[in-house]
């Protein structure tokens, strides 16, 4: 019984050591903010310089943490 206890023990803190850690999450507010400000920005989607290449789609840098 205490071997089977020792190794259920020992699992679960195997299973926390490797665990991944928690990851950033993007404040709400700022959020909406940046994606306001970068609302304007959608004229920018097609450069005449350069139609082939796809731009980046405004308000994409204000979803990363």
């Amino acid at each position: 019984m205490r071997r089977s206890a020792a190794v259920i023990l020992g699992a679960v803190a195997l299973l926390g050591a490797i665990a991944v850690p928690a990851s950033a999450v993007p404040d709400p507010v700022g959020t909406v903010d940046c994606l306001a400000q970068s609302a304007g920005d959608v004229t920018s989607l097609i450069d005449p310089a350069s139609p082939g290449v796809p731009s980046e789609v405004p308000g994409a840098a204000c979803l990363a943490p």
